[in-house]
């Protein structure tokens, strides 16, 4: 079965060109930036600690121009990493900086990056003590009014000891949202969820602490990539609450969401967090 990914890349791509790029190794720790409509990228290579490598893929925004999270929202596509040319790495995997919304001009919103973004990467290595090699082919979408399809391809060579810190990764990676309980006493903190199976759909209310009220935001996701919540509508409180409210909808059909686990992203005055919360019961 064609994936939704690749079928939303088969609907742009007749109207827009794809990028694709290819980029060669440039120096110790960075590919050449790899440049493509709206966008340029390369990839980063940093310390072996412990026989894990820490690398990142950067990339680097026009005025205007956004890219998408992991969930991209009422539109968008998410980027897809395959890193199937990769030699003497294991698990290979990839770490999402807290995304923003955006308007998408239809009445719905997009989730993802404006200006520049890291993703931070680990990589076990097989063999330690060996050299190893990071191979990346990168599906993603670049949007300014439309969309743009884009392919890079990005390659580093890595040395058995790796290579030095890098300090855009050491940031990236210090800017990820950090794992917090529900019900945590710190802010910001996902304090409650609730749920109201008497409306149709069912309404979920999220309670959290924020420091920013007006400003905070919270996206949820569901257990899957199958499940296409929408964006909460945020109310703020007094005491430093607000409630997020959103309906219990886009599951697949015959869903039983009865404890199903959503995982819950809450930003707030540039601070991060990520929450496990479980749907109550019904």
């Amino acid at each position: 079965m064609m994936s939704v990914r690749t079928a939303l890349l088969l609907l742009l791509a007749p109207l827009l060109s794809a990028a694709l790029i290819t980029g060669a190794r440039a120096g110790a720790g960075e590919t050449p930036w790899v440049g493509v409509q709206g966008a340029e990228v390369r990839l980063l290579s940093g310390r072996v600690v412990d026989g894990t490598l820490e690398a990142g893929i950067e990339i680097r925004l026009a005025p205007g121009w956004k890219t998408y999270w992991r969930y991209p929202g009422d539109s968008g596509v998410p980027p897809d990493f395959d890193w199937s040319g990769s030699r003497n790495l294991g698990i290979i995997a990839v770490a999402y900086p807290a995304p923003r919304r955006f308007s998408d001009g239809a009445s719905g919103y997009s989730i993802g990056y404006k200006g520049a973004v890291v993703f931070p990467v680990t990589a076990r290595i097989a063999a330690p003590g060996t050299p190893s090699r990071l191979d990346l082919t990168l599906d993603f979408a670049v949007c300014e009014a439309l969309c743009v399809p884009a392919q890079a391809k990005l390659a580093l060579d890595i040395p058995a000891d790796g290579g030095s810190a890098v300090p855009a990764l050491e940031a990236a990676r210090a800017a990820l949202p950090v794992p917090a309980p529900l019900g945590t006493a710190a802010t910001p903190g996902i304090v409650a969820i609730d749920l109201d199976d008497t409306a149709a759909p069912p309404l979920v209310t999220v309670l959290a602490r924020a420091k920013a009220p007006a400003s905070a935001d919270l996206f949820a996701e569901g257990p899957d990539g199958s499940w296409a919540l929408p964006l909460p509508a945020r109310k703020p409180g007094e005491d430093g609450l607000v409630r997020f409210t959103f309906a219990l909808d886009g599951m697949p059909a015959g869903t039983d969401w009865s404890r199903a686990p959503l995982r819950l992203t809450l930003t707030d005055a540039g601070k991060a967090i990520e929450t496990i919360a479980p749907l109550p019961a019904k």
